[in-house]
């Protein structure tokens, strides 16, 4: 048979078919596809992270594996109206580098954290250009208070989480919620000033602008977090996202510190949970 064919009184020349490929071709081929989609989506859309504290209690618990949006705030503050993105809100829960602490680096040296590479988890408080003022168990921006759903929140040794008690009914505009000790709500109600040892940054007395491009962030477990009241803000460039949900969960302290207990101890009830 020729290798040439006479179309509409042309000729067209055959072009030689290459070898099939293999199987174990096209798996490797597969494969490389798959490795670049996931490398280029973890580089600038998702970042997977864990939460060794309890800051963030009982919103977050030690042991949840976060999945991170990076993609979803403007990059810089600048909108581009064709993607799916939007500015930093208050109430946001963001995952960003640990700015370090510049009133007392000492502290930091003392525990071994070093600034810009540790990943923290918070929520965002204060926005740009706003003066925040934390005081008696309660948030003002800029002299108002700020709506959030108080609960009491104790730590237990045996349980992950905190014990937590209603107190306060939960009105429409507070959207989250935020733990306090027994004690510390016990010492407001009688009046007794409230010192927490290293605060500085917009305690009582104190209120503090938030300067540009910066935020004021706080953990929901407000008597166990470092946060913007210990040391500062956080700077625009140093937010990684937004927190979204939770793709796996244990309980480390069932485990005893077992290598494979976050396999063997998990909690699945936590796993594909909203974080908000």
């Amino acid at each position: 048979m020729s290798n040439e064919e006479n179309i509409g009184g042309e000729s067209l020349e055959k072009k030689p078919l290459g070898p099939p490929k293999s199987t174990i071709r096209e798996y490797f081929e597969s494969f490389v596809v798959t490795l670049v989609m996931a490398i280029f989506g973890m580089t600038f859309i998702l970042q997977a992270v864990t939460v060794p504290t309890g800051s963030m209690q009982n919103t977050i618990l030690v042991g949840d594996y976060l999945l991170v949006n990076k993609f979803i705030f403007t990059p810089g503050g600048y909108e581009l109206p064709f993607l799916p993105q939007r500015e930093i809100e208050r109430g946001d829960i963001i995952v960003f580098k640990y700015p370090g602490n510049k009133v007392r680096p000492e502290a930091d040296r003392s525990r071994n954290l070093i600034p810009y590479q540790i990943n923290y988890v918070k929520r965002v408080i204060g926005l740009p250009g706003e003066t925040v003022e934390f005081r008696d168990n309660q948030v003002f921006i800029d002299g108002r208070l700020l709506p959030e759903h108080r609960v009491l929140g104790d730590a237990d040794d045996n349980q992950s989480a905190l014990e937590v008690t209603e107190f306060e009914e939960r009105r429409p505009e507070e959207t989250y919620s935020v733990y306090y000790s027994k004690e510390t709500m016990d010492a407001v109600k009688a009046g007794r000033k409230l010192t927490r040892q290293g605060y500085e940054f917009g305690v009582a007395g104190k209120p503090m602008l938030v300067p540009a491009n910066s935020f004021f962030v706080m953990g929901d477990s407000r008597d166990n977090s470092e946060d913007s009241r210990y040391w500062g803000f956080v700077p625009r460039d140093l937010i990684v996202g937004r927190a979204m949900f939770v793709y796996w969960s244990c309980d480390r302290a069932a485990s005893n510190g077992d290598f494979f207990g976050c396999l063997t101890h998990p909690r699945l009830g936590r796993i594909g949970k909203f974080v908000k």
